[in-house]
């Protein structure tokens, strides 16, 4: 076992998390918690930049759940899931490949769980994909449909995370998709088609076969000297054509 192991805790509730870190500091001295995320995606960056060996983690949290985060620490931390949902801590569980903790925390679960982790640091991390399978259709029947919260794209040789919120549009640009921000440019590999059914419709409009923005970034419309409808967007000098099979979409404005 790593005698100083590492952790990130990742939980929306501010007071859980500080309770948990605290409980955590009494019981497990030795670990050194390395960050704290509120939301999905600070836990994600936080597991690209410090990379954890284990990760507590919250199912339910804004961002991007905390199933979405298991599926990308696979293989490189151990988990240990945090719920308030007794239908989670089921026959996924019980396999034993991660741990879990109801909500309210209770310090004799909590110092069970831990010396669980201790005896599987000593291997690498258990293979989630039959838990999140389980997870994922249980919470698939109880919740309401989680669209695309983020993106992994390439700026030059680095990968960054991206927030749906921060993309002006996406664009098609031959075998990648372009990802325009505030910020700058940035690519994915991830065809502009499957955005189209993993975004949320009423945050990104299809204006094109080419081209989905984000209504959110929309300052207005006009006519170009061709007669083509263009979306004028608030913090970009670009102009998006609109497909004439898309027009109606600005009729309003």
């Amino acid at each position: 076992m790593t005698p100083h192991p590492t952790a990130v805790v990742a939980e929306d509730e501010a007071t859980l998390r500080h309770e948990l870190v605290e409980r955590l500091s009494q019981l497990w001295p030795e670990l050194d918690i390395l960050g704290e995320a509120a939301d999905g995606v600070q836990a994600l960056r936080l597991l690209h930049e410090v990379k954890p060996d284990v990760l507590f983690l919250d199912i339910e949290m804004p961002g991007a759940t905390g199933l979405d985060v298991a599926r990308q620490v696979q293989g490189r931390s151990h988990v240990v899931f945090v719920t308030a949902y007794d239908q989670y801590a089921v026959a996924a569980f019980d396999e034993g490949a991660v741990d879990y903790l109801l909500k309210p925390l209770e310090p004799a679960r909590l110092f069970t769980a831990i010396q669980r982790i201790k005896q599987r640091l000593a291997g690498p991390p258990a293979d989630l994909s039959a838990v999140l399978s389980q997870l994922g259709a249980q919470a698939g029947a109880t919740t309401k449909r989680q669209y695309l919260r983020w993106i992994n794209a390439s700026v030059g040789q680095t990968l960054k995370l991206i927030t749906v919120d921060e993309v002006l549009y996406f664009q098609s640009d031959s075998k990648y998709t372009r990802v325009a921000t505030r910020q700058g440019e940035a690519l994915i590999r991830k065809p502009l088609k499957e955005l189209v059914d993993e975004l949320d419709p009423q945050q990104f409009w299809q204006i094109h076969r080419s081209t989905l923005v984000n209504a959110a970034a929309v300052a207005g419309v006009s006519r170009d000297f061709r007669g083509r409808m263009q979306v004028k967007l608030k913090e970009s000098e670009d102009a998006l054509i609109v497909a004439e099979s898309y027009t109606h979409l600005f009729r309003q404005m």
